[in-house]
């Protein structure tokens, strides 16, 4: 038995074209804030693809570039003006930031009604308690990944690897506000094996190649990697062996065009969502 392998890069497409035909057909003139701090070649890369998939979908592009010398209070000084900025539909802090800035501070200014990224105090607690609020993107595109192969999560063993608070943790609430049963482990889970093979569903989010081998799987589990490691011959893997996990599971993300084209699309998907809110569009 061979897994079928989902295709982020289609499912993200989908998305991205739903939300463009939306725009068109309503009007609506969503604008997307960026703010970047530094020279991170990641954070560049993946600022690029959020403007490009912008362009694509009709959202206004509105980048704040700074360098990694720029001082805390420009950034906060940028980020209220963006808050009272009618125009302005999203605001998103690129992270990771410089070390003299204090990130949560950063993330804490944003208006919550402007939180496309979903880390707001305020957003990630109505997710705890199960209320309409904006989910970060990559956990977005997760669930998104989960409902296209028409699974019901209710009752599910789901094990989490990785707990962090951009992945592990709000998917972890998502999931479990769709009656699934949601085991975390992290870095300092024993015997990580003993939880893996139990798992209806592995989701595995932790930045570690090969982590997750084929005897640590249970047959016709779903795995969804979010792992993007790159390796010494430049080439990007996953959390998972991949070549090996997939002849014994049902479906199976691959790195990359996996969760990455999802998380992209999600943030589209989040920047309408927040301009519709904004204007009392159901």
């Amino acid at each position: 038995m061979t897994a079928k392998i989902i295709d982020g890069t289609k499912l993200a497409e989908q998305i991205k074209s739903r939300v463009q035909k939306e725009i068109k057909e309503t009007g609506l003139k969503p604008k997307l804030s960026v703010i970047l701090i530094g020279n991170d070649s990641a954070s560049q890369i993946y600022v690029k693809k959020k403007h490009d998939a912008c362009q694509e979908t009709g959202i206004i592009s509105d980048q704040h570039f700074f360098t990694e010398k720029a001082k805390e209070t420009e950034i906060t000084d940028l980020i209220e003006t963006l808050n009272k900025d009618k125009t302005v539909s999203g605001i998103l802090v690129q992270v990771p930031l410089p070390k003299h800035f204090n990130e949560q501070k950063i993330m804490n200014l944003i208006s919550p009604e402007k939180d496309v990224d979903g880390f707001h105090p305020i957003n990630q607690g109505k997710n705890v308690l199960g209320q309409d609020c904006f989910m970060p993107a990559t956990p977005l595109g997760i669930m998104r990944i989960l409902e296209s192969i028409n699974i019901d999560l209710q009752g599910k063993n789901i094990v989490l690897i990785g707990a962090s608070n951009i992945v592990g943790k709000p998917l972890g609430l998502m999931l479990l506000n769709k009656n699934a049963t949601i085991t975390y482990c992290n870095k300092f889970t024993q015997n990580l094996k003993d939880f893996t093979v139990k798992a209806d569903i592995l989701i595995v989010a932790v930045g570690k190649p090969k982590l997750i081998t084929k005897n640590m799987v249970k047959k016709n589990a779903v795995v969804i990697d979010v792992g993007i490691n790159r390796l010494e011959n430049g080439k990007v893997v996953g959390d998972v062996d991949f070549d090996k996990v997939k002849e014994i599971t049902s479906f199976i993300t691959p790195v990359p065009k996996g969760v990455g084209p999802m998380t992209v699309a999600c943030l589209m998907e989040n920047t309408l969502k927040a301009e519709k809110q904004r204007r009392g569009i159901n």
